[in-house]
């Protein structure tokens, strides 16, 4: 399954957007948070993970809507 996860920094920004690629991605589920990416806590992101199985795929419009930077995307993986 194709599972997308959708991220904004503040309440002022739209996850519009982002909603509408992950759709025509093909994500059947999408997960969308208004958080910073520099906070290490960011629960939709923690749901994700206890979400995923191995045969899913996750997918996000660029690649700082995950991690903020390249330790941090380590760490995920």
């Amino acid at each position: 399954m194709l599972i997308g996860y959708a991220r904004v920094s503040t309440d002022d920004q739209d996850l519009r957007q982002q909603r509408t690629e992950l759709r025509e991605a093909g994500c059947g589920r999408v997960f969308e948070e208004k958080q910073s990416g520099a906070k290490r806590d960011r629960p939709e992101l923690s749901r994700l993970m206890e979400h995923l199985r191995a045969e899913d795929v996750l997918v996000v419009t660029r690649l700082d809507r995950l991690a903020r930077s390249t330790r941090d995307l380590l760490d995920i993986a």
